[in-house]
């Protein structure tokens, strides 16, 4: 997929409604409020399956056109994560603009609420990267159309616990098909991104006994972390380490040409969205290299399964439970694509548009 290209803050090269990243969008909405400082970006990219359901990510972007991008990337993955888990859900995603650590309050999130409010429920938000379950309280207290909230509200609480589980789920999966045994013990883990998901994602690791690698942008959750769960600290250069898998937790885009020349491990299975650079080109990449990669938007769909059973009344142990089927959703996976001669990235896309595809054609 080709990346939605900017020239500054204010134009968009003209072409916006043709641009490849936004011409399956439904709708695109931008929040500014001047009062809280809040600017975010709301992208819907598929409702015929229901309400576009998508966490809100908060990040310090270097350029407005990282955040628009983003979005349109995050939204579009989400769509076909609802499709493949056999949820009826389309996508959406919300950036809002900003270093959570600094410039988060609860005033701001109250207003992005407002916001989220006016769309009568086509978009449904939750948690992301720099969001927690005190935020989605403060956006609950302005509109129904949030999941992720505590417990103790009648809601699910924090789903990062669950997208952890699945991930490890998909990764045991992926040993199973290029090692030939689901068991982690004594493999050599890269880990990158060690917020809610990447940490759980390592307690899981270390309890299986395989050696973990962490690296962070935030020296001191690396130490935290490394001194919870023994993990070792890698600050050098990600891909030139030496190890037998690779978990990208943290933002997209890490599989890239550059990085896949470096990379020493034999499969990539993390929780960060839309981990490959251009789908199609690095693929195919990792494909010829005999690299296997556990597409992200099917073993990263725990967060979202968790969250969805606010909307149809299941439990947490039924949450869970759909969250382990990913080990079977994800050795299927492979196997089509290995049948078809396909990246595992296109056969499961294929099997999410399916289902779209189907949906649509029922209701004409």
């Amino acid at each position: 997929m080709n990346d939605l290209k900017l020239t500054d803050s204010s134009t968009v090269d003209g072409a916006v409604f043709s641009a490849s990243a936004f011409k399956d969008h439904e709708q695109v909405v931008f929040c500014n409020d001047r009062e809280t400082g809040l600017k975010a970006i709301i992208g819907i990219h598929d409702t015929t399956l229901g309400p576009a359901l998508g966490g809100t990510r908060m990040w310090n972007y270097n350029h407005e056109s990282e955040a628009i991008r983003d979005v349109l990337r995050l939204s579009r993955g989400m769509t076909f994560k609802a499709s493949i888990s056999g949820l009826n859900l389309g996508g959406g995603k919300a950036v809002i603009i900003g270093d959570s650590r600094k410039d988060k309050t609860d005033a701001l999130m109250q207003k992005f609420g407002e916001y989220v409010n006016s769309l009568s429920g086509r978009y449904i938000t939750a948690e992301d990267v720099g969001i927690n379950t005190h935020d989605m309280e403060m956006v609950k207290s302005k509109t129904d159309h949030v999941t992720g909230i505590p417990v103790e509200m009648g809601g699910s609480g924090d789903p990062s616990p669950v997208t952890a589980y699945g991930v490890f789920m998909g990764m045991k999966a992926a040993a199973e098909y290029k090692f030939g045994s689901s068991d982690l013990g004594g493999k050599r883990v890269m880990v990158q991104g060690i917020g809610h998901v990447g940490e759980t994602l390592v307690k899981h690791l270390t309890e299986a006994g395989a050696t973990v690698l962490i690296n962070d942008i935030h020296r001191d959750r690396m130490e935290e972390v490394a001194k919870q769960y023994g993990a070792q600290i890698h600050e050098g250069d990600v891909f030139a380490a030496e190890y037998d898998i690779y978990a990208p937790c943290a933002l997209g885009a890490t599989v890239n040409p550059d990085s896949i020349k470096k990379l020493s491990a034999q499969v990539i299975a993390g929780a960060a969205n839309n981990q490959l650079a251009d789908e199609w080109r690095d693929g195919e990449t990792l494909k010829q290299k005999g690299i296997l990669y556990a597409p992200d938007f099917l073993i990263n769909a725990g967060g979202l399964i968790n969250v969805y059973s606010e909307i149809v009344k299941y439990d947490r142990e039924e949450a869970l439970r759909r969250t382990e089927n990913i080990y079977h959703t994800t050795l299927q996976i492979f196997r089509t694509a290995e049948l078809e001669n396909i990246t595992p990235h296109q056969a499961a896309l294929k099997i999410a548009q399916e289902r779209i595809e189907q949906a649509k054609a029922q209701r004409n």
